[in-house]
């Protein structure tokens, strides 16, 4: 008995010994500024409150509860890392906007270990800024919207033609069959089949270990995907060596088809034949393909789900698509690009849909030297959490922010202007595919609204680790009669 007591003093003291170092250091801090807050718990810190919260139908709730007692800048103890939260949409957009000079990329370390160190996350300086302008001038370039465009619709319309036999349709399901395969065609050129079917049961595996607990022995989630990696980067590898090698035969002419393209087809600043490495390129492909398989599709089977809640918002965006279907059906022209673009109440739900679904709820980052904003002191080596979801969910910046209301947008400042509105990110690292983005919702709005009705059974919005549908939101389709057209 003497030892069990002897253990449970040492603990004690070490307890006691651990709180007087924190509370030292915290009134140290507090005289230079450092935002106030809690360190919670020894080693867990608040990380059991904030997972929590992220399962309730409010996970801003734990940004919330903070941002009263402290402040808009609070410093907290999650996911193992003491980290400052701003909930402020200034102080985001410094964060954001001081990239590599003052912060660089810092993620938990499920995300790291599992991305590698050639993530688009953690490159910085040269390369990103590289690599970032070559992916956005091919998404930007003319000849990729119009052939895109076609493609989306082509995907769009298989699929929502085979749904007219199904009973019940799980949107969430059945659109990320639509988005990973556009993506993954854009990026490598690979259609429907057999390779398709493999990236696409790797991907799946590999994705579930990005928030998990970063244990990876057998048997744990962090290990099955990173064998789920290994895999995919297989076969990612072959088809670059065999695109490597045909543009090589072809002396690199002809047009650039694809992101794999570009990235092998740059040679860097003129007169500079550093060519990307492999295993960069490979690993890069590979991480752009998560907008296939999460973003996107959630942020479509969302939008259907506000929209079911919400008749007469459907109702307006049913009788604005349904307008352009009957001028294309007049005129013989085929849509474009711009004709999606320019549906000004669609483009509204999908704001709304991004500003409510909070997707993408922040970014971390971690201070290369003392940084001073608004008054508050982000220490260098500290990391801090640019929160969108709270900025989106803030009263200050939107009124009754958790009704689904699209007018808003009427009167709200563009998107690209707005420092409350961040779905993209921001700064240099601002989403370089946030067009075509829209795009691919604003098509899959359209022909799914001009084709069908439908019944949306009872589902809720889960938001841990990942935002999604409990139950894929599954839906009763309803051919639309002819007139209606």
């Amino acid at each position: 008995m003497e030892w069990i007591w002897g253990t449970w003093f040492l603990v004690a003291v070490l307890t006691v010994c651990w709180y007087r170092h924190k509370s030292v250091k915290n009134k140290i801090h507090e005289r230079r500024g450092v935002p106030k807050g809690s360190s919670g718990w020894p080693l867990i810190g608040e990380t059991l409150d904030f997972i929590a919260c992220g399962y309730t139908s409010r996970p801003v709730s734990f940004m919330d509860k903070r941002k009263h007692l402290y402040g808009k800048v609070f410093k907290t103890h999650i996911l193992g890392t003491p980290i400052i939260v701003s909930t402020d949409p200034d102080v985001n957009k410094v964060v954001l906007q001081n990239h590599g000079n003052a912060f660089i990329p810092a993620y938990p370390k499920s995300i790291t270990e599992l991305l590698g160190q050639n993530s688009i996350l953690q490159t910085n300086g040269y390369l990103q800024k590289r690599v970032h302008a070559l992916i956005g001038g091919f998404l930007r370039s003319p000849q990729f919207k119009a052939r895109i465009t076609k493609d989306i619709e082509n995907s769009v319309k298989l699929t929502l033609a085979c749904w007219k036999d199904m009973h019940v349709i799980h949107i969430q399901v059945e659109i990320q069959k639509i988005t990973f395969e556009v993506l993954v065609k854009m990026l490598i050129s690979i259609g429907p089949g057999g390779n398709l079917d493999n990236l696409k049961r790797d991907f799946e595996e590999f994705i579930k270990g990005l928030i998990c607990i970063p244990i990876k022995l057998p048997g744990t989630r962090l290990y099955k995907s990173l064998k789920a990696k290994e895999r995919l980067l297989k076969t990612v590898e072959r088809i670059v060596k065999e695109r490597k090698l045909s543009l090589e035969e072809s002396d690199g002419k002809g047009t650039l088809n694809d992101a794999l393209d570009v990235l092998l087809y740059d040679n860097g600043e003129p007169n500079e034949k550093q060519c990307l490495p492999m295993d960069f390129i490979c690993g890069n492909i590979i991480e752009m393909m998560i907008p296939g398989e999460e973003t996107v599709p959630t942020a479509m089977t969302l939008a259907v789900k506000f929209l079911s809640d919400s008749p007469v918002a459907l109702k307006q965006l049913m009788e604005e698509n349904l307008e352009l279907k009957r001028q294309k059906a007049e005129s013989g022209d085929e849509y474009g690009w711009t004709d999606y673009m320019s549906l000004s109440f669609t483009q509204n739900v999908i704001s709304e849909t991004l500003r409510l679904a909070n997707i993408i709820n922040a970014v971390w980052r971690k201070a290369l030297k003392d940084v001073e904003i608004k008054g508050h002191l982000i220490p260098q080596g500290w990391c801090v959490l640019a929160s969108f979801i709270s900025v989106h969910m803030d009263e200050d910046n939107y009124e009754d922010p958790y009704e689904f209301n699209p007018w808003r947008w009427e009167k709200t400042v563009a998107a690209v202007n707005n420092t409350c509105f961040t779905p993209f990110g921001g700064g240099q690292r601002l989403c370089p595919g946030l067009e075509l983005s829209r795009l691919e919702i604003s098509i899959f709005l359209h022909h799914f609204v001009t084709t069908y009705c439908w019944i949306a059974e009872k589902d809720e919005i889960v938001s841990f680790p990942t935002v999604k549908m409990k139950r894929k939101l599954p839906v009763r389709v309803t051919p639309l009669s002819a007139t209606a057209v």
